[in-house]
């Protein structure tokens, strides 16, 4: 197989361009021709593939799709528009009123309001326990379980659990595990080769190269037997080991419609070309910083995977190898200074997004934990004192000064 760099510039065309050209055009359009009546009347039964309606599926997003399909060596993968769309979609496939979920409070704010404020009125519960307690995840399991979800890095917390350990447990169990990856990525977490079962991104993040697009994106990595799901056991009956993609495309996808613009898939397929040089330029920087931050005698902590004295240091170098993602998090004297370290900056930019090609940073604890109680963000790793920062691609000596510029404000 070629490495992925070179997979992530050529891909693959699902058929030859009529033109010649060498990237998929933009399928801007809505509706599809049929050349007679059968035709149309076949596909919508599903017994011929072809494009009807956009919403459905379109040749500019399956391109990216299939794109992204050979990187990460799934079996099948859906693009939508965001990556909080990726994780309802699966969720609703998956789970059912009365069943549950098994989860960990070490999520991403949206993550957490999307499970506990709009699920469980709905009457899926919920079920929070630590992923490296091992022995609390298994008693948490029972036959209403549908899923266990966790992230590959959590964010803002930063911590990493052992998939693999996770995966033999879902797996004895009968129970498909849900990593999101959006932080890693299929470039540096294989997660298939972990025994992950359904993999979600916010491509909006790396993939989309410099935050041009939303986008998100599930990966059926095609290692679980969905005749052991009771929500899927009827489909897998007729689909077999497609049986989760093709209840996820059929009913939950096509019903609440968050299908991928066709122009964001084009510009997330660009983005795709050059994502290993950007994370790899974006995950030394990443350690580079927090070295430094580690050193200043005005950080109060640092966490980031990449530091040997990380508590998360051992099960992620194990897990996915030299690099550790672009996201770090220091902690200062307390809220108020926070605030001044940020007004300071001059390169460093205060928005909310992660791996863009800037570096930006935003105080948790106020922003994206802000619906919390204050107790609530505690038992969620997020404190008044943390700064999150998403290191980008800028040159390393600029970085430095900026954080400098920010530690010096009072001066």
């Amino acid at each position: 197989m070629k490495g992925f760099a070179t997979r992530a510039v050529h891909g693959t065309f699902s058929g030859k361009d009529p033109n010649g050209a060498l990237r998929m055009p933009v399928y801007d359009g809505v509706a599809f021709e049929h050349e007679n009546s059968a035709s149309l009347a076949q596909t919508f039964a599903g017994r011929k593939p072809a494009y009807v309606y956009t919403r459905l599926a379109n040749p500019t997003v399956q391109d990216f799709e299939q794109r992204l399909q050979s990187l990460s060596g799934g079996l099948a993968v859906l693009a939508l528009s965001s990556g909080m769309a990726a994780i309802s979609n699966t969720i609703m496939t998956l789970a059912e009123a009365g069943a549950n979920i098994v989860t960990t409070r070490k999520l991403f704010g949206n993550t957490l309001s999307l499970l506990s404020k709009t699920f469980q009125p709905w009457g899926l519960s919920v079920r929070y326990v630590s992923m490296l307690d091992t022995c609390a995840l298994e008693q948490a399991i029972d036959n209403g379980t549908r899923a266990v979800f966790l992230e590959s890095i959590s964010n803002p917390q930063l911590e990493v659990a052992d998939c693999a350990k996770i995966a033999a447990i879902t797996a004895k169990h009968g129970v498909p595990l849900v990593v999101d990856n959006t932080l890693l990525t299929p470039y540096l977490f294989d997660s298939k080769k972990a025994g992950v079962n359904i993999e979600v991104l916010s491509t909006t993040k790396y993939i989309s190269g410099g935050a041009t697009s939303v986008g998100g994106a599930i990966i059926d990595n095609g290692n679980f037997d969905w005749r052991r799901s009771p929500k899927l056991a009827g489909a897998a009956e007729r689909f077999g080991s497609m049986a989760f993609m093709a209840s996820l495309r059929q009913e939950v996808f096509r019903n609440f419609g968050a299908c991928l613009a066709p122009h964001n898939a084009y510009l997330q397929s660009l983005g795709l070309e050059t994502l290993s040089l950007r994370v790899d330029r974006s995950c030394d920087n990443a350690l580079a910083l927090a070295r430094f931050l580690a050193e200043h005698p005005q950080v109060a902590a640092v966490n980031y995977p990449g530091l040997p004295e990380a508590g998360s240091h051992a099960v992620a170098k194990q897990q996915f190898g030299a690099s550790f993602g672009g996201l770090l998090t220091f902690d200062l004297a307390d809220e108020e200074v926070c605030y001044a370290f940020m007004d300071a900056l001059r390169v460093i930019r205060r928005a909310t997004n992660l791996n863009d090609n800037k570096s930006l940073i935003l105080h948790p604890w106020s922003t994206i934990y802000a619906e919390y109680s204050p107790e609530e963000r505690l038992a969620a790793g997020v404190r008044p004192s943390m700064l999150r920062l998403s290191v980008g691609i800028e040159d390393w000596d600029d970085l430095v000064e900026d954080l400098e510029r920010g530690f010096n404000h009072h001066d």
